[in-house]
Parts: structure tokens; sequence; C-alpha cells
């Protein structure tokens, strides 16, 4: 008989209510000591299920996991810090970004794994260890965040097998159009970081 592992028990909240798919940075240790930081999209959970997330390759984030058990899960509201998260190797010396409104520390369990399209994934259970709230804001709503976190999605998926490459660039044109039209300096200059970051 094999022993089981022990499922993490939670002994925090989350500082956030999560419905749907949130997105995240994430910020998980590296064998350098150095806290690599990537988009994560976190699945609500609900009274009898904790949230969860799917690392999609070989990445860092998906390592760092298996190596270490747990992260940081953080809530940012400013475009340049998501798009090197999303689409380029992002390391800082401490867990929490500069630009994180909120974050959970959290410990992750591998629950699911599989192949889609020829990629592996692996899904993780978040239990909450603590959490801090950095700051609050008044709720805004920004056509032009909301473009640019859609222009990361597609742009991650380009040269990726069951994606469309062409569907993926008229997608990210749309997007580019809403940047442009109801964006802030911020995200435009977002927008321009996708593009060093892609070949789009």
């Amino acid at each position: 008989m094999t022993d089981e592992p022990a499922t993490p028990a939670s002994t925090a909240d989350w500082p956030v209510d999560l419905t749907g798919v949130t997105e995240t940075v994430v910020t998980t240790r590296g064998p350098n000591d150095r806290w690599n930081a990537a988009a994560l999209g976190v699945f609500a959970g609900d009274d009898n299920n904790p949230a969860t997330a799917t690392t999609w390759g070989n990445t860092r984030t998906r390592r760092n996991f298996h190596r270490e058990g747990e992260g940081y899960i953080q809530f940012v509201d400013d475009p340049l810090t998501f798009v090197d998260a999303a689409l380029s190797i992002s390391e800082y010396e401490e867990p929490v970004l500069e630009h994180a409104a909120a974050w959970t520390r959290v410990a992750v369990e591998l629950v699911d794994s599989g192949i889609e399209d020829g990629t592996e994934w692996e899904q993780w259970q978040l239990h909450p260890l603590e959490a801090g709230v950095e700051r609050e804001t008044v709720p805004t709503i920004s056509r032009g965040f909301g473009a640019v976190i859609e222009a990361t999605v597609a742009a991650s998926r380009l040269g990726v097998a069951g994606y469309d490459d062409t569907e993926l660039r008229d997608r990210l044109e749309f997007f580019e159009s809403v940047i442009d039209r109801a964006g802030s300096p911020r995200e435009r200059a977002a927008l321009e970081r996708v593009r060093e970051h892609t070949e789009w």
C-alpha cells in the first residue's frame, strides 16, 4: 500500500471574489531563486471545490509548481506587467510584483493531466495559504485593457497546433483597432510590447 499525498489545507481566503475565469499573473520560484512571472487563468471554485488553473506545455510555471509546490497568484491592473508575464520570460527578486493590487500565496495540487492537439496540460487545485491587499481602487471598465488581455491570448497561440494563424491575426487586428480607439497610452504601449514579444 502506498501513501497518498495529503491534500494541502487552505488557511486563508482569496482577497477577491473569484467568478468564471480570472486572468492573473503567477510568480513561482525557479532553481535560480528568482521569481518567474507568467499569466495564469484561475477558474473559480465553489463551496465544495477549490479554484483551479491549467498549465499548458513544459513551462517554467509547470516545472516550478512541481519543484516548489506553491506560487503567488497576483491580481494586476497594469497592461505592461500582464503582457510581459504572458509573452516573455520575466524574472524578479521578490514574489509580489510592484503592480499587484492583491495577491494570494497558494499551495498547488496536481489533479489531472492530458494531451490536447499535441500539447501536454496539467490541472492544478489552488489552496490559499496567505493573502494580502496592497491597494484598493475604485473599479473602472476599460475596453482598451480588455483588448490587451485578449491580444495576449491570441498572440500566445500563434504557431500552436490546433489554432488557425490567419484567424488569430484577424483577431489581433481587431484588438488593435479597439486599443487605438479606446486605449490609454500605457495600453497602447502594451500592444507594442505584444508585437515585440511575438511574430505578429
